[in-house]
């Protein structure tokens, strides 16, 4: 084999420690972003919060600015704003690239515009926060959230109001740490009294005999049903808890807990009627008072701050009838306010001596990171202009006018990876006047429908939701008369497609509906 020199021209992706913060950035949640920005607060003494407010000048101009959008609105519905985004609190950060220094100012096709307001790059802490409060005096939801007394302390509280030696307390308050977050006892008392215990069988069998008496007193403390070992002893416990205990609707209902719960699931009437010895009539009305109990007692008293949803996109109707457009903007709430610490820079340029070359490091991070940040907002503030543009039927007439999306049609839009539109809209919210949604709502896939054409499968869901909803409680509809009614609008939807989404909108089938 002959050897020899050859040249060759090719080009490669290299994901460079900028880029894969980039990408990190773009795919974390606001709560997740203010958690990163946090850190690298800690950790980088280049980056600082922008506590500046905008100077006179600067709110004077913008109102001017919006005086002038106003007085030279056109009749179309989706006007547009070229409020690009400023970088001046972003301290020392480089400009961003071609391509991304045009993302608030971006325009669609011509057909439609839209109101791209991205607010400001400035002023505030260095954390986001929550939307709805910029008062000290408003209570932020994540407050109330954190303020909200758990299951534990609830019960704990109860329990010191109670006369008990020192050993009941102890056992008392161990099992009261033992519960789930459903108020439920899962572990057996042998197991816990022989874990406390070990293989000293005396003391497991004492331990077994105080836990027992201790599951009495915590059964009967508030919320009723904890403290229960199944589904079955919380009922029961909870209707034992009823008043009225000459009711025949509650005796029916503790023989029915009694029995096997698939019988109650399916409401085998019949079959619950031989078993429990009693009537239909009386049984019916036992389920109905079943129904009506709480089969997780220690709900009320989950972490309420997981289910904060706070919006990154804002989504506002300006003006009536036929001159109504909706604009789009970022949430300053959640935008971090970040500059670069012009003292440690200023001495970083004119002081060169021993780790001057990781503390410029540290700078380039810092404004490394300004930039990705600022970049990371720019991208979801074009992807949900892209979307409102699709969508603009949504805004004026709802879920039921929504038309079929998929990521790929964006990201030939905006002229980005479809990954990169996928990581937008995952865990990113919009705030719509007719609700806040995932970005990922937006997207459904398409049905055909009788005239050619397509029909969204969120349209499709939003229809099977409102023919439940009308359904007669006593002949509620079966999936089959669904797909027929589906048909009858034009639109082909088969019963096993009904069925997926029905189970997707949490709708119980037509035998669980049925009114009794």
């Amino acid at each position: 084999m002959k050897q020899g020199l050859s040249l060759r021209v090719s080009q490669h992706l290299a994901l460079t420690p900028q880029l894969q913060q980039s990408i990190r950035l773009l795919q974390l949640s606001t709560l997740e972003l203010a958690q990163e920005v946090e850190q690298m607060l800690d950790e980088n003494p280049f980056l600082e919060p922008n506590p500046d407010e905008p100077s006179r000048a600067e709110v004077e101009a913008a109102a001017a600015a919006e005086t002038a959008l106003r007085e030279h609105e056109r009749e179309i519905e989706f006007p547009h704003d070229s409020g690009a985004a400023g970088d001046d609190s972003f301290g020392e950060a480089d400009p961003l690239p071609a391509a991304d220094a045009e993302a608030p100012g971006w325009e669609g096709d011509g057909s439609t515009e839209m109101v791209a307001d991205d607010g400001e790059w400035g002023g505030g802490d260095g954390a986001p926060r929550p939307a709805g409060g910029a008062s000290d005096d408003e209570v932020e939801a994540t407050d109330l959230a954190s303020s909200d007394e758990t299951l534990q302390s609830h019960l704990h509280r109860q329990a010191a109001s109670l006369r008990l030696c020192d050993e009941d307390r102890c056992v008392l308050d161990f099992l009261i740490d033992s519960l789930n977050d459903d108020g439920y006892l899962e572990e057996p008392l042998e197991a816990l009294a022989a874990e406390l215990a070990g293989t000293d069988l005396e003391q497991q069998e004492e331990l077994v005999h105080r836990f027992t008496v201790a599951l009495r007193l915590l059964q009967n403390l508030d919320p009723a049903g904890v403290g229960a070992r199944s589904l079955a002893e919380c009922l029961s416990l909870q209707l034992q808890a009823v008043d009225d205990a000459g009711c025949p609707a509650r005796r029916a209902a503790l023989k029915i807990v009694a029995q096997p719960m698939e019988l109650l699931a399916r409401r085998d009437v019949r079959r619950l009627a031989q078993l429990c010895g009693e009537s239909e009539a009386h049984l019916k009305a036992a389920i109905g008072l079943i129904v009506r109990l709480e089969p997780k007692p220690g709900r009320r008293f989950g972490n309420v701050e997981r289910n904060i949803v706070v919006p990154d996109v804002l989504v506002t109707k300006v003006g009536r009838g036929g001159q109504a457009r909706f604009r789009v903007q970022l949430n300053p709430d959640v935008m971090p306010r970040l500059r670069v610490h012009d003292v440690y820079a200023t001495a970083l340029r004119t002081h060169r001596g021993e780790g001057h070359q990781a503390l410029q490091q540290r700078l380039q991070e810092a404004r490394w990171f300004i930039k990705n940040i600022q970049q990371r907002f720019d991208t979801i503030l074009r992807v949900a202009t892209a979307i409102v543009e699709r969508q603009k039927n949504f805004f004026v007439h709802g879920e039921l006018a929504m038309r079929p999306l998929v990521l790929r049609e964006i990201a030939d839009e905006l002229g980005l990876h479809e990954s990169t539109i996928s990581r937008v809209t995952t865990a990113k919210y919009m705030a719509t006047p007719y609700g806040t949604f995932e970005l990922k709502y937006f997207f459904g896939s398409a049905l055909g429908t009788e005239t050619g054409g397509n029909a969204s499968s969120t349209a499709v869901r939003a229809l099977i939701r409102q023919f439940i909803a009308a359904e007669n409680l006593k002949k509620p509809l079966s999936d089959s008369q669904i797909s027929d009614m589906l048909k009858e609008q034009g639109i082909e939807c088969a019963r096993r497609t009904v069925a997926k989404y029905r189970e997707a909108l949490r709708i119980a089938p037509a035998s669980l509906r049925k009114a009794l």
